[in-house]
Parts: C-alpha cells; structure tokens; sequence
C-alpha cells in the first residue's frame, strides 16, 4: 500500500495528460478515417435517413450508421489504454465496459437498419446495465447516499426461512440506479440528437467536464482512499490490475472526446452522415460509465456532479416530458418542440441553434466542475451538491410545466 500511495502522490495534471493524450489522438483519428468508408457503406446499403416535412430538415437522405465509426474510434483508444505505462495503482478499463459497448451498438443498429421493437431496445440498455453491475461499476453509488441521509450505508436483510440467507439492499439500490441511469442517459442522448453536430459536439463538451472531474479525483486519492479500496476489491484485482478507476476514468474521457471530436468533422452542418440510435445510444452510455465509475468510493455526489455536467440532455429530456403530460400527451410523443427546435426557431440557423445549444452544456459542465472542485478542496459540504443539482433540474421542470400549460391553453382557445 505504501508504494501505491508514494505514486499517487507524485501525480501531476500534466503528467496525467501526456501519459493518456494517445488514447484521445488514435480515438480521433480512427473515427476520422473509418467515417467517411462507413458512409459509403451505409449510402450503398441504404441506410440513409430520409428528410420529412414534420420534423427533419435536411432535404436529401443522408447515411445513417455514423455511430459505428465513433465505436471503432472508441475500441481503438480503449485498446490504446492497455498499452501505457500508467501509475502503479490504476487499474485498466474494465473489460465488462467494452462488452456493454458491444450491446448497445447491436441494439442501436438493429434499429437503425431494421426498426426494432422499443421493448428490444430497452432490453439491449438493460444487457449493458447489467455488465456494469455484475463488475461492481457504479453499484457503490447508494452507499454514501443512504449513509448521509438514512445514517447507514450498508443496510442487509436476512431471511431465515432460506438457512440465513442474507440480502443486500444497498447492493441493490445501486443495482437498479445503474439501470435507471443507463436507460435514462441512452435515451436523453437519443432525444437531443435533432440537429447537425448537436450531439457529436455536446458529448465532447461532456467529456471535456469529465475529464476535468476525473483529473481532480486522481490527484486528490488519498491513501487511505486506496486503503478502503483495497480492502473491498478482490485480491485477485488488486495484484493482477491494481486499486482505482481513476485512470481508466481519464482513458474513457480521451477516448470520447478524440472520437467525437473526429466525427463532429462530418456531422457539423450541412452533415455529410448522422450518428443514427447506434451511436447516440452509444454516446449515452458511454457517459453514463463515466459518470457511474466516479462513486467507485462510494462518492455518490460526485455522481451528481457528473449528471450535471451531462445536464442538457437531462435538461431537454425533463422540459420534454413534463411539457408533453402537462398537454395530456404521452411523454415518448415525437413533436418539434424540443429546445434546439426552439431555439432553431429564435435564431434562424442551424448552426446558431446547434452553437447556442453547446453554450448551455458548457456552463453546465462548468457548474459541475466547480461543484466537484470546491468539494474536494472541502470548501462546501455534500449536501450542496444535491442542492444544486435539484435547483438546476427543478426550474427546468417547472419551465416544462409553464410551457406545457400555455400550450395547452393555447389549443383550447
């Protein structure tokens, strides 16, 4: 333990970046190179989207499957990462990470090819869920949660009728957050992705927060943060992989970051191809792990602070469904009422609409950075961090419902 302490300690945030700054330059240009022949593929297969009058805006079909270059571009910097020498006590990126990849892309190109049924789509997110769960990823999170508002963050059943068998409620809990937050972050991402580069670019900007978050997480590990990591990590993990996620945190972040950014070179408008469900579900939980892999210590603000930095999608999926309930609608009703329609509606182009949309996402994964920095600095408490993220979350639902109710008074006069 005193060596993986003594090489955290010497860690730097220049050392940090050059040491997985590959990751982020072979993500990039793999997606730069593999985009443009997977384009062809998909236009000779006609795998195109076709414009329509309600709702899309481009006026000639344009290639779909743009989410297959983005997931080699991401298998290529995620297989980048295993080759660095990184610090001692960081452990490589889960392979149950990449098996969850796997899952959503076949879900999200079964139905950009075929047109799947919604219910196998929500079966595939569940599939890449449970990956994470069953290697423990982002099942922490409940832990802290419930110690800070309940007083204990163990909480075990035992049921005597089974010889004693126990159950682990907090386990659990984390269980189903994982889902939750998987479906939900694969669809937030799915919604958003209405306009040339709006996605692309608003994952990057994601990543760009995330990776800030991760930064301040690696250089802040304490030893006795590696010590409590030690003793509830297999020994097997330990010796064969090391402690923490936090390297493996700064690998995803590169990756994302390089391959959106080498795909934003084709979809910034006018878009050459689109990403399609394969890989706007892709980049939904791709930061959902991210974010999920930040209460590896039982953090469960940071957590919170992380759903904030990927805040527009939430924001624009929370304006969305409670506009539509308040108009007695369903919540998956397809309109374009969402807010780059608006603000495509208030600006006039769509590149002023994708760039005011990415200015939101920026100050949000400013608010969460800071949020994150002031907490480890203990300049603010963890409550704070809850606060904030409810304050954020609740003025866009009541916006929705404001919206909503004009609307609807609006149709019946």
């Amino acid at each position: 333990m005193s060596n993986f302490a003594t090489t955290v300690g010497d860690l730097s945030v220049s050392g940090l970046l050059s040491t997985y700054l590959p990751v982020l330059v072979v993500a990039w240009a793999v997606t730069l190179i593999s985009t443009p022949i997977i384009r062809v593929v998909a236009i000779k297969t006609g795998v195109v989207d076709r414009p329509d009058e309600a709702r899309k805006l481009h006026r000639k079909p344009i290639a779909y499957l743009g989410g297959l270059a983005v997931f080699i571009g991401l298998l290529a910097g995620i297989a980048t990462s295993y080759t660095l020498d990184v610090p001692l006590p960081f452990r490589p990126i889960p392979i149950s990470i990449v098996i969850g990849m796997f899952a959503i892309v076949a879900t999200g190109f079964g139905d950009d090819v075929w047109g799947w049924d919604p219910r196998l789509k929500i079966m595939g997110q569940l599939i890449a869920a449970a990956g994470l769960s069953l290697f423990g990823i982002g099942t922490q999170t409940a832990s802290a949660f419930l110690a800070y508002f309940v007083g204990t963050g163990e909480i075990v059943f035992e049921i005597p009728i089974f010889g004693g068998t126990t159950i682990n409620v907090t386990e659990w809990i984390g269980v189903g957050i994982v889902a939750v937050l998987v479906l939900g972050g694969c669809n937030a991402t799915n919604l958003i992705d209405g306009l040339d580069g709006l996605l692309s670019g608003t994952t990057a900007i994601i990543g760009g927060g995330l990776l800030v978050i991760s930064l301040l997480l690696a250089l802040h590990l304490t030893g006795s943060d590696l010590a409590k990591l030690e003793s509830t990590l297999p020994v097997a993990v330990v010796e064969s992989e090391g402690l923490t996620l936090a390297g493996a945190r700064i690998a995803l972040c590169m990756a994302l970051i390089g391959a959106m950014v080498g795909f934003l070179a084709f979809n910034f408008n006018p878009a050459m191809i689109f990403l399609g469900d394969t890989g706007s579900l892709l980049a939904g939980y791709f930061c959902v792990t991210i974010i999920l892999t930040l209460g590896e210590l039982g953090q469960t603000h940071f957590v919170v602070a992380g759903l904030i930095v990927f805040g527009l999608p939430i924001v624009d999926t929370v304006l969305a469904i409670t506009r539509r309930k308040v108009q007695g609608l369903s919540a998956s009703t397809a309109d374009a009422n969402h807010l780059h329609h608006i603000l495509l509606r208030q600006l006039g182009t769509v590149k002023q609409a994708v760039l005011g949309m990415w200015a939101i996402e920026m100050v949000l994964a400013m608010i969460g950075v800071a949020v994150v920095a002031m907490s480890v600095a203990g300049e603010i408490r963890v409550l704070v961090t809850y606060l904030v993220f409810i304050a954020i979350f609740g003025v866009v639902a009541f916006a929705g419902v404001f919206i909503g109710l004009r609307k609807r008074q609006r149709k019946l006069s």
